[in-house]
């Protein structure tokens, strides 16, 4: 009997972890500008040992650009200083070339071709969406911030990347937005 109750237990802890993964994994997250036009997209998805991230965006200046986790679930513009600082629950160093880096949020620097726009995916090592100290959902969340300029993977603290233009919050509670942002592919009539 007791064995019949370790394998019901068992399954329902199995189905728990799937329903919390299911519900994590993939997660969808809108991308805005400091004018509130929604600009693209950032899926996160949970892998072993990492999370990758597909970046689409458009309408950035052609170039490289700094893009980072940040550690609070906030994008107040125009400046999204509200994001804080890089999402760094290890305490290192900034930058992926730095000895003694880096912090968990840094990832390469994102390349926008000419026409404005990116497709592209990197990778977190040893983060994740589930619960955790490295969690990008912990508390309330952290959000994604991209850079006016490139980051030279090693200046501290960020990398002398530049400005904040672009954030989006990663966070499973949608009451984080308070303000919903305009989206700039939809127009601006009144439909009758």
């Amino acid at each position: 009997m007791k064995w019949k109750l370790k394998g019901i237990f068992f399954v329902f802890l199995l189905f728990i972890v799937g329903c919390q993964e299911e519900e994590r994994s993939p997660l969808e997250v809108r991308l805005y500008n400091a004018d509130k036009d929604a600009v693209g997209t950032a899926n996160f998805k949970e892998q072993e040992d990492k999370v990758t991230v597909q970046i689409k965006v458009e309408g950035l200046e052609s170039g490289l650009h700094g893009v980072h986790i940040h550690e609070y679930a906030k994008c107040e513009g125009p400046e999204f200083q509200s994001a804080g600082n890089h999402f760094n629950p290890e305490g290192k160093e900034h930058g992926l070339m730095h000895p003694d880096g880096a912090h968990m949020g840094d990832m390469p620097n994102l390349e926008i071709n000419a026409d404005g726009t990116a497709d592209v995916e990197f990778e977190l090592p040893g983060v994740t969406l589930m619960d955790g100290e490295k969690s990008l959902l912990r508390e309330d969340g952290t959000s994604i911030v991209i850079h006016a300029g490139q980051d030279d993977g090693v200046s501290q603290p960020s990398g002398d990347a530049g400005e904040r233009v672009v954030c989006g919050v990663i966070s499973l509670n949608d009451s984080t937005n308070e303000e919903q942002p305009t989206d700039p592919t939809e127009s601006n009539e009144k439909k009758e």
